[in-house]
């Protein structure tokens, strides 16, 4: 053994921990994530969990995954597989190994691999290195549970309360490999478990364990690495999961508008955490409710709008059906609404816990008669925050519901996020009625600038008005079946939604000579523009144009798309966005990549389909139809 491990200086790397449901691979993850972002390294992460609400205890279904993607710079991917794999357990070495490099370093308890644990894993033999191929040079084979034991033994805790302190001692481990602090880690425990002083000085022990033990033995590694930061940008930090990014937009929104905050919801993976975070925030004026069911979370959020607050609902995909009507009824009524989908696999149930981006047309189309609203997609876990302002923002000021598409790999995944100052954010004006329409409000008077109607708040003297789900005269308000007022009232609601003044679309990389152009919408960005830089890197000349504002869609849309010779739309369904665009923009026909496997793309499979396009003439590769462009 040598005498001293060599500290090498790595530009990025990627770990990913895996163990059993129970196991803390999500904790000592994100701990490992938050003390990287705390050092000012860029950080992607991808909490992959299981479906199974509790799957058997080392069975293969049961596996749940957290890798995180740490740099000295920008990272915009968790990274396609890791440098380091935390196996757990048997089941874990075996679904996970194949996000492994081949050269990456393994760290397994080898507690876990008895007979029964082997068995459960579907292993024939108790060479399980062998069956895998893999090298037991690359192997840190540790006895993680006993250590545990011995390291907790003069502690009065439960034989199960002291295993669940086994990913702690992983995380010692982690952290030795890559010379992070343990302070940080110390202090992200006290935290935690503030109200169990106990049970955070016992993972502290652990972590200190299992880091000693790195350092002690050398844990069967040539060298430690280390991460510097280079270019910091001077600010606070702190790493953030999307739907706690999305919550604190919304928090900042009406901060900004002076309005309480209002979320009408039911809870739903993975969109849960908005409501729980927002519970949070009472002494911020912010009401949370949880309904009995999705259609009174939203039909609350509509009745909390109409009586003046910010009013939202969050839910995912089978929820987005359920509040159809009631969505529908803000429509009419021309309300302000934010309604959050962070999208999950589908359809019907589908897969609860991993992430698509189906419901695109859903929500633009997706409820009876025409029915225009405004949809935005955040691009980021951080970009969540921004795309949450920005959509309460759009609803405040045009009076009309509002979605915000996410999903579940941007929701659950983090990044690290600098705090922004609040007051250099784009002002929000909510469209109130005016001192001069007392007593002669209706409330389909609009603003001849743009069509939207006034919004006068229940209790105004001056201003008294009813709204509800049957059509209404444009001019008086009353109930009317009138067919050329009906036809002027859709026109208007559709009208007022497409003038609403959003960002031009950019184009980032060889935007003036690009032989292909990658098209995408939402959460696929970091993957799209890590593929275009491979891409560059090669000597091709390609650009990436990705949509947040897909409703109404940039004013330079068709200007940018028709460029371009080849075209490739890249989502994570089976076309939704290539369908709106080729219905949207004339003669535009673009190549298409779709997956949807519910998991995020990887970015060699990405750089090799695109690469085909670009090198393949295109009269080898299509024919009559637009399936002969989607890529196979």
């Amino acid at each position: 053994m040598a005498e001293k491990v060599e500290v090498k200086e790595l530009e990025d790397v990627v770990v990913r921990f895996s163990g059993d449901s129970g196991d803390g691979m999500q904790l000592a993850g994100n701990i490992f994530s938050t003390v990287s972002a705390t050092v000012g390294n860029g950080i992607s992460t991808f909490p992959d969990y299981p479906a199974d609400i509790r799957a058997p205890q080392g069975s293969l279904t049961g596996v749940s995954g957290y890798q995180v993607h740490i740099g000295e710079g920008k990272v915009y991917t968790p990274g396609d597989k890791c440098d380091v794999l935390v196996a757990m357990n048997a089941a874990a070495l075996k679904t996970q190994y194949q996000y492994a490099k081949p050269q990456a370093c393994i760290i397994i308890d080898t507690d876990s691999f008895g007979p029964v644990d082997l068995k459960k894993a579907d292993f024939h033999s108790d060479d399980y290195l062998g069956e895998m191929g893999i090298d037991p040079d690359r192997v840190v084979a540790c006895p993680i549970t006993r250590m545990v034991k011995e390291c907790l033994a003069d502690e009065s805790m439960p034989p199960k309360a002291v295993l669940k302190c086994r990913n702690m001692f992983a995380l010692g481990l982690v952290c030795w490999l890559f010379n992070r602090d343990l302070t940080l880690v110390a202090n992200f425990l006290k935290e935690k478990f503030a109200k169990k002083p106990g049970v955070a000085e016992a993972n502290i022990k652990v972590v200190n364990a299992g880091y000693h033990y790195g350092a002690n033995t050398h844990a069967s590694v040539p060298s430690t690495y280390r991460i510097e930061t280079k270019h910091k940008q001077p600010g606070r930090y702190m790493d953030i999961t999307g739907n706690k990014a999305t919550a604190y937009g919304l928090i900042a929104a009406a901060e900004r508008a002076g309005l309480k905050l209002y979320l009408g919801s039911y809870p739903i993976t993975p969109a849960t955490d908005i409501l729980h975070e927002l519970a949070k925030h009472k002494s911020l004026g912010v009401i949370t409710v949880q309904s009995e069911d999705e259609i009174s979370a939203c039909s609350s959020a509509v009745g909390a709008s109409f009586a003046g607050a910010l009013a939202v609902t969050s839910t995912s995909g089978p929820g987005i059906c359920l509040k159809s009507e009631a969505i529908n009824l803000a429509v009419i009524d021309e309300l302000p609404l934010v309604v959050i989908d962070v999208q999950r696999g589908g359809p019907s149930t589908g897969l609860p816990t991993k992430s698509e981006q189906t419901d695109l047309l859903q929500v633009l189309y997706g409820r009876n008669g025409e029915s225009p609203m405004p949809v935005i997609a955040a691009t980021s876990p951080t970009d969540c925050f921004d795309a949450a302002y920005m959509a309460a923002k759009i609803a405040l000021e045009h009076l009309t519901p509002v979605v915000l598409l996410t999903d579940a790999f941007i929701a659950n995944g983090s990044s690290a996020w600098r705090l922004p100052d609040i007051k250099k954010m784009p002002p929000i004006h909510p469209h109130y009625v005016t001192p001069e329409q007392k007593y002669k409000y209706t409330p389909y008077q609009r603003d001849p600038k743009n069509q939207v109607r006034y919004w006068a708040i229940p209790g105004q003297e001056g201003y008294t008005h009813i709204l509800g789900g049957l059509e209404k005269d444009g001019e008086t308000g009353a109930i009317s079946t009138e067919p050329e007022n009906h036809n002027k009232m859709d026109h208007l609601r559709f009208q007022k939604v497409a003038d609403i003044e959003v960002p031009d679309l950019e184009v980032e990389g060889d935007k003036d000579d690009a032989d292909l152009l990658i098209v995408g919408f939402g959460s696929t960005y970091g993957h799209l523009y890590s593929a275009m830089t491979e891409l560059r890197k090669k000597g091709y000349k390609v650009a990436l144009a990705q949509f947040k504002y897909v409703n109404p869609l940039p004013k330079n849309t068709a200007e940018v798309l028709l460029k371009y010779r080849k075209v490739v739309v890249a989502e994570q369904n089976l076309g939704q966005l290539a369908a709106l665009l080729r219905i949207r923009i004339n003669d535009f026909v673009p190549f298409q990549y779709n997956q949807v496997k519910g998991q995020p793309f990887v970015v060699s499979e990405l750089v090799k389909g695109f690469e085909k396009i670009i090198v393949t003439p295109e009269e080898q590769m299509t024919g009559p139809t637009f399936e002969t462009r989607v890529l196979q």
